[in-house]
């Protein structure tokens, strides 16, 4: 009896040590009628244009909008509530798991076309803006689900930039503590506080998809082409309404408002936010943004060297394809405008390197990101000088200020992680059956949230629809890690995070 009362005790003891789930749940009940509120839009698409399948989204919006009332209404707090560490790790993994969930549901909708494999892979690789898509024939889909893919992708963009400069600095990420944008440092501060943040970035997003999409449209697009690309270039997701991505328009202009477009996408969007506020030019001394700018010159001139001077294209052809190409893949947006494993073997090796880099952090954009390699290459040179000087003592710097001394191992831990889920993954797709190239260049545009990858089967001018059920939901479990930074999701599995 003793043992039985000592046991039970012990488990209410743990019981009160789980984090409080309360919070957590509210905010995904409200995020839920949002997405719910969302389905309005592909619905009213279809209604418009005659097509039954507005029925898809009233049925997917009903279960959807009731669960998450349901979560937000069980919440019983009084006033305001703040989350706290593990809250907010919580909160990060589930909100993206089960908005994915219930964003399947339209696609799981559409009659025998795709099951709910299928349709959950589509969703995620819609909301952690892969671009990766099983669907084929999209230029005879109706006008609500290319619609739906769309709001997706500009919903997850507003999401990413929201967690990588709200969230993920005060959960120390993967050396994403460096851009705080609240500083101890009044000085410092973007605004004033949080709210203003997140309306300023919210408004930046907004600006810069309706440029786009005039843009767009000033340049030969369809008004439906130009609002649906608009919100997956802007967000670096690369979802099209057609299965030639951007091999369909044969207007160059088109491509070259892509490139700005995809590239202001990849900018941290807080340098924006001072650019605007400031009187000098932020945003051309970001650090970040000059060494991104870098890498695409630096990847273009090889380019270049194949396409004009080995294949003898004209010039100014060879430059728009390499561009748009090289900035589709840094910027982890994943349009094509050109198969380029047709390119030659420099060329493909090129691309499949460039799908690790990513954008700037603060940005909608993937990979690994480029201030961690910028990290990388200070510790690096500091190495190096240590060797040379042992007893010269010299702290690393960044953009003019002193690294904090967890900057370097959060970043190497980050770079350790982002290579053995990479192999994990690798590993796990030659398990289903896959050659060697589509299982590594799928596992890296998982990861780096890409798209596209190589090969005759996930190739720009393939797609992911012939992979196995079991391959495909261990890539939906890589993007998602991708785009969460991963420590946020394996932080859950220590048995330490489950006691308060």
């Amino acid at each position: 009896m003793a043992k039985t009362e000592t046991r039970a005790i012990r488990a209410a003891w743990l019981l009160t040590r789980m984090p409080d789930f309360k919070p957590v749940l509210f905010v995904i009940g409200v995020l839920l009628c949002g997405l719910a509120a969302s389905m309005a839009l592909p619905a009213t698409a279809d209604a418009l244009q005659a097509n039954p399948d507005w029925q898809v989204f009233v049925f997917s919006a009903l279960p959807t909008g009731f669960v998450g009332m349901l979560l937000a209404l069980a919440y019983r707090g009084r006033g305001g509530f703040t989350l706290n560490l593990r809250q907010g790790f919580l909160l990060t993994t589930l909100s993206w798991s089960i908005l994915t969930a219930f964003a399947a549901l339209p696609f799981a909708h559409l009659g025998d076309r795709l099951s709910y494999t299928d349709a959950f892979f589509e969703a995620i690789s819609g909301l952690t803006t892969t671009g990766s898509t099983v669907l084929v024939g999209l230029d005879r889909l109706p006008p609500g689900i290319l619609l739906w893919r769309s709001i997706l992708q500009w919903l997850g963009g507003m999401g990413i930039i929201a967690m990588a400069i709200l969230l993920l600095p005060f959960l120390r990420v993967g050396g994403m503590q460096l851009f705080r944008a609240e500083s101890s440092d009044r000085s410092d501060k973007v605004v004033s506080r949080p709210w203003d943040l997140a309306a300023y970035i919210g408004l930046v997003y907004l600006g810069l998809t309706a440029a786009c999409a005039a843009a767009y449209r000033l340049a030969g697009m369809s008004g439906f082409d130009a609002v649906n690309h608009a919100m997956t270039t802007v967000s670096t997701g690369g979802y099209s309404t057609h299965d030639a991505s951007f091999g369909f328009f044969t207007n160059s202009a088109v491509q070259w408002i892509g490139i700005v477009f995809m590239l202001s996408g990849s900018v941290p969007f807080v340098a924006y936010i001072r650019t605007l506020r400031g009187r000098e030019p932020v945003l051309w001394r970001d650090g970040q943004v000059r060494t991104m700018l870098g890498i695409v010159l630096v990847a273009v001139a090889a380019l270049l060297a194949v396409l004009w001077i080995g294949d003898g294209k004209p010039f100014f052809d060879s430059l728009s394809l390499a561009l748009f190409n090289v900035v589709s893949i840094v910027t982890t947006t994943g349009y094509a405008a050109a198969d380029y494993q047709l390119w030659g073997p420099l060329s493909v090796g090129v691309f499949f390197l460039l799908t690790f880099v990513g954008g700037c952090t603060g940005s909608t954009a993937g990979g690994i990101k480029v201030f961690r390699f910028q990290v990388l290459w200070i510790v690096g040179q500091s190495q190096l000088r240590h060797l040379l000087q042992p007893h010269r003592m010299a702290p690393m710097s960044y953009g003019g200020r002193v690294l904090p001394d967890d900057i370097a191992p959060s970043v190497l831990a980050f770079l350790f992680a982002f290579i053995g889920g990479f192999v994990a993954l690798s590993l796990g797709l030659t398990a289903f059956g896959l050659d060697l190239v589509t299982s590594l260049s799928g596992a890296a545009s998982a990861l780096a949230n890409v798209g596209p990858g190589l090969g005759a089967i996930i190739g720009p001018a393939g797609t992911y629809a012939t992979l196995p059920d079991g391959a495909k939901w261990l890539l939906a479990a890589g993007m998602l890690l991708g785009r969460l930074e991963l420590f946020t999701i394996l932080v859950l599995f220590q048995r330490a995070f489950w006691r308060w």
